[in-house]
C-alpha cells in the first residue's frame, strides 16, 4: 500500500529531515508512525502525500509512483494535516460538497456519507455554520469527515487526535480499526504511545530523520528482552 525506498529530504541543502529511509505499509494494518518533534515525521508525510518533493528515493502509493502518477496516487487516499486550517468563510456543509466535487463523489453517495460521518461525530447540527465559527477540535472532525467521504483505500493522518474530545477520539480509533479490519489501510502519527500501543498493528519510530524500528510492539518487546511499555522502549530508542 505505501512504500518508501532510500527517500531523503533536505532543507536549505543542509539540514537532512529525512535520511534515506525505507518503508513499507501493508494493507490490512493500522500503522503508527512515532518519533519525538523533528524527528522528520511531518516531512516524510508531506512527502508521501505529494506536498513536498524528495531529494532522492521513490515512493509509491497504492501502487503508484507520487511524482510520475500523482492524481492516481492521491485519489487513493485520503489525507489529514496536523493544522485544521481550512477556509474559514465557507459553511461546512459547502466545504463537505467541495471536498465531494474535488473526489467527484456521486451526489446521493455523498449525501449519504455526509449524513453517517457527521451523525458520528456530532457535528450535524452544526453543518450550516461557518467554518470560522468552530473550535479546533471542529475544524478537527470536519477535515476527517472531509477526507474519508470518498472511501479511500488508504487513510494518512497527522496528528489526527489532537484537539479532539475524548468521545471523538474513541471514535476516530473505532472508524481506525473498521477500516484496517475491512482489508484497508491507516498511516497515522502520534505522540500518544499509549494510543499507539493499543490499537497499531506495527509502528516505525524515526528520530533526526532515521528509522530506527519497525516492526510489531511485541518484537520490539523481544527486541529489548523485556515486557515494557511502549512508552519506555521508545525513550530507550530516542
Amino acid at each position: 500500500m505505501i512504500n518508501l525506498e532510500k527517500v531523503s529530504k533536505s532543507y536549505g541543502g543542509r539540514i537532512k529531515a529525512v535520511d534515506a529511509i525505507d518503508l513499507v505499509v501493508n494493507r490490512g494494518e493500522i500503522f503508527g508512525f512515532l518519533g519525538p518533534n523533528g524527528a522528520g515525521k511531518t516531512t516524510t508525510i508531506k512527502m508521501m502525500t505529494g506536498i513536498l518533493t524528495p531529494d532522492s528515493g521513490e515512493i509509491r502509493i497504492n501502487g503508484h509512483d507520487i511524482r510520475r502518477e500523482p492524481l492516481a496516487a492521491k485519489q487513493s487516499f485520503g489525507f489529514v494535516p496536523d493544522d485544521p486550517n481550512i477556509f474559514p468563510r465557507l459553511k461546512a456543509i459547502e466545504y463537505l460538497r467541495f471536498m465531494g466535487d474535488l473526489y467527484q463523489v456521486p451526489t446521493d453517495v455523498r449525501t449519504e456519507r455526509i449524513r453517517s460521518l457527521a451523525g458520528r461525530f456530532s457535528l450535524d447540527e452544526a453543518l450550516t455554520d461557518r467554518i470560522q465559527s468552530y473550535s479546533h477540535g471542529m475544524r478537527q472532525k470536519l477535515m476527517i469527515i472531509g477526507a474519508l467521504l470518498h472511501n479511500p483505500e488508504l487513510w494518512i493522518l497527522d496528528e489526527p487526535m489532537t484537539g479532539l474530545d475524548p468521545r471523538s477520539s474513541f471514535v476516530l480509533k473505532e472508524m481506525m480499526r473498521e477500516q484496517a479490519d475491512s482489508g484497508k489501510t491507516v498511516f497515522f502519527s502520534t505522540h500518544v504511545l499509549d494510543v499507539a500501543e493499543k490499537i497499531c498493528d506495527r509502528v516505525a519510530v524515526i528520530d533526526r530523520g532515521h528509522i530506527l524500528y519497525c516492526g510489531t510492539i511485541g518484537d520490539m518487546q523481544s527486541q529489548f528482552r523485556k515486557n515494557g511499555s511502549l512508552e519506555s522502549m521508545f525513550l530507550e530508542l530516542v
